[in-house]
């Protein structure tokens, strides 16, 4: 099997991981060695203590293009060729290779930002799903492809798309297999913003996250995570428990001192 190291790159600056889908001859497109590398990424980026913020676009000019033409084809005979992906044990709810490509991300404890540009179709889209942040280019192209090659999403996009889009236009979208430009993306809420170089405008973003209590922002993404599901009683009892532990805390006495002394704060990592 390749070696999915190639698949996926990651790379650290002051605190922001840039992570690139690395298939840049065939779009980025999925096949069992990706699905890998971006489980692998996923997992590691959990475990450094030094991550602040995460990045998440592809190589060349498309985040992600969907399922390899070779997965297509093994369907018509049966096989799902994501199950010889080679992933540890997981006992997260996502548990398919796909689920967990995209699930991942949203797994991370700190924000993650993913840059998308070209086609971002069927699987390529639900691995943007997992990104708390989507920033794309006006001229990109989204879309729930699945239904066209005579499937439904199945790396977590039937659940998380209809508390993006609402439930009656995540049903239009999957069930036309339409695609959506990036300035439509962003007035339906499938993306957050749109801006015409969205990997440097990704990275700015995360950028000016890693500046503050990596504390904070981790607590204040667990909570947001929360909203809508868990009842209201939970969700108050997590703020004053999230707000407890940061008043009087390192960081934030630093947040206190540095803007009171009008300096940038000097913050400790986990």
């Amino acid at each position: 099997m390749t070696d999915t190291s190639e698949r996926v790159t990651v790379s650290m600056t002051d605190g922001v991981a840039d992570v690139r889908l690395n298939r840049p001859e065939k779009r980025n497109a999925l096949d069992p060695a990706m699905f890998a590398a971006l489980v692998a990424a996923g997992e590691r980026l959990k475990r450094e203590p030094g991550v602040r913020a995460v990045v998440l676009s592809g190589e060349g000019p498309d985040f992600c293009a969907g399922l390899d033409f070779a997965a297509f084809q093994a369907m018509r005979d049966g096989q799902r060729l994501s199950a010889l992906a080679e992933l540890p044990l997981s006992e997260g709810p996502a548990q398919a290779a796909g689920q967990r490509a995209a699930h991942v991300w949203s797994e991370l404890p700190v924000p993650v930002v993913a840059a998308v540009r070209g086609n971002a179709l069927g699987g390529g889209l639900q691995i943007a799903l997992g990104a708390d942040i989507r920033i794309v280019a006006p001229d990109a192209r989204l879309s729930v492809f699945e239904v066209a090659w005579g499937l439904v999403p199945d790396m977590t996009g039937t659940q998380l798309l209809p508390e993006l889009v609402g439930r009656d236009v995540a049903k239009e979208l999957t069930l036309t297999a339409r695609i959506v430009s990036g300035d439509e993306a962003a007035r339906i809420g499938l993306a957050t913003r749109t801006d015409p170089d969205p990997l440097s405008a990704a990275l700015a973003l995360a950028a000016d996250m890693a500046r503050h209590s990596p504390h904070a922002v981790r607590a204040a993404k667990r909570l947001l995570d929360l909203a809508g599901r868990t009842d209201l009683a939970s969700g108050f009892a997590e703020e004053q428990k999230e707000i407890g532990a940061l008043i009087g805390s390192p960081n934030q006495a630093e947040a206190v001192a540095a803007r009171f002394e009008k300096r940038e704060p000097r913050f400790t990592d986990l």
